[in-house]
């Protein structure tokens, strides 16, 4: 097992992990964006998993959000306001009227700190900002520390930890996008996903939850049991269609003690990814509204290219009841993990 680091423009490094099985994840210290992902298929074929530009300076803008850290607060905050305490805050309109991701200052635009260790069967990188204090419009001065951890058993680890001096939203989550084809050599309408849910969060027209759950139960969100994500995109429901003729919701994953949420899976390729978490819920955004032309590694970007598998709590918590909270206060320490599980079916 190795860590290889490599320095580029404008202050930003690049960070190689790799195992003793060649699985390889490459990760800027500029948002902490997982830039690669090499992950063998049923032959044993290392090819690269995630979406990344060809141009790594394309990340200094990175619209799609491809493989940064997400923060302080996954997802969208209606109207870009929220009130804590009888306190209101106002946030940057950076999708219309209303916030997504942490706004043009959210820690996918932040640089890093990092620093790089190694044990017998895993090799890692730390990362952490300390957010200022009304930075972005969130109050409190908050340390956040990321942790990568590649292990030998192909098994990639994402924890995060945060604390903070005064009430604040918070709910961290990577926005990689998965196409387990491989050097994005398909879209994802072949490709097969389960989610442990019966339930996901109703969008209006904007995309901003409108407060109701509905049941999977007889519709195209129903992964309850592995489908082909393309009968999401080929559903003229209404959902469907607010969200760009796909998917881009919540999904509340069942209580119960099992440990894994979500899986996808490649029938060609042969390679499988399965999703452990102590999260609440998830996004999956299948990328129905990825702009084409994009100049990847691979190729060019169309729609359909890369699923996203936002693990987090939910904004919409701020502004309705009954959702999992976001809220961090002084004194407590938000804690969460997430791991992505390579193998073959």
């Amino acid at each position: 097992m190795k860590i290889e680091v490599r320095d580029l423009e404008k202050s930003w490094k690049e960070y190689t992990l790799t195992n003793d099985h060649g699985m390889q994840v490459n990760v800027l210290n500029f948002g902490g964006i997982i830039t690669k992902m090499l992950v063998p298929d049923k032959a044993g074929n290392l090819e690269n998993v995630v979406l990344g530009y060809a141009d790594y300076k394309e990340y200094q803008s990175n619209p799609n959000y491809f493989g940064a850290i997400i923060g302080p607060v996954a997802g969208r905050i209606a109207n870009s306001q929220f009130t804590l305490d009888g306190q209101e805050y106002k946030l940057e309109n950076n999708e219309g009227v209303h916030h997504l991701h942490g706004g043009t200052t959210g820690f996918h635009q932040v640089i890093w700190e990092v620093e790089s260790f190694e044990k017998s069967d895993a090799v890692g990188l730390l990362l952490s900002y300390t957010r200022a204090d009304g930075e972005g419009g969130f109050p409190g001065k908050v340390d956040v520390q990321v942790t990568y951890t590649l292990h030998q058993t192909n098994q990639f680890e994402i924890s995060y930890t945060a604390s903070t001096d005064k009430t604040t939203p918070l709910t961290l989550t990577n926005h990689s996008y998965f196409n387990l084809s491989g050097n994005l050599r398909n879209t994802l309408h072949e490709q097969h996903v389960s989610i442990d849910s019966d339930h996901v969060v109703e969008l209006d027209e904007k995309l901003i939850p409108t407060g109701e759950l509905l049941s999977v139960e007889g519709t195209t969100f129903d992964f309850r049991n592995a489908r082909a994500l393309q009968d999401g995109f080929n559903d003229d429901t209404e959902q469907n269609r607010v969200a760009g003729q796909g998917i881009d919701h919540y999904f509340i994953f069942n209580e119960n003690n099992k440990e894994t949420k979500a899986t996808a899976a490649d029938p060609v390729s042969g390679r499988k990814m399965t999703v452990q978490t102590d999260q609440p819920g998830m996004v999956m955004y299948t990328s129905n509204n990825l702009p084409e032309g994009l100049q990847l590694q691979e190729g060019t970007s169309r729609q359909y290219l890369g699923v996203c598998f936002e693990t987090q709590a939910s904004p919409a918590s701020l502004h309705h009841e009954g959702f999992p909270g976001v809220v961090l206060k002084p004194g407590e320490v938000y804690q969460t993990r997430t791991l992505f599980e390579f193998g073959v079916w």
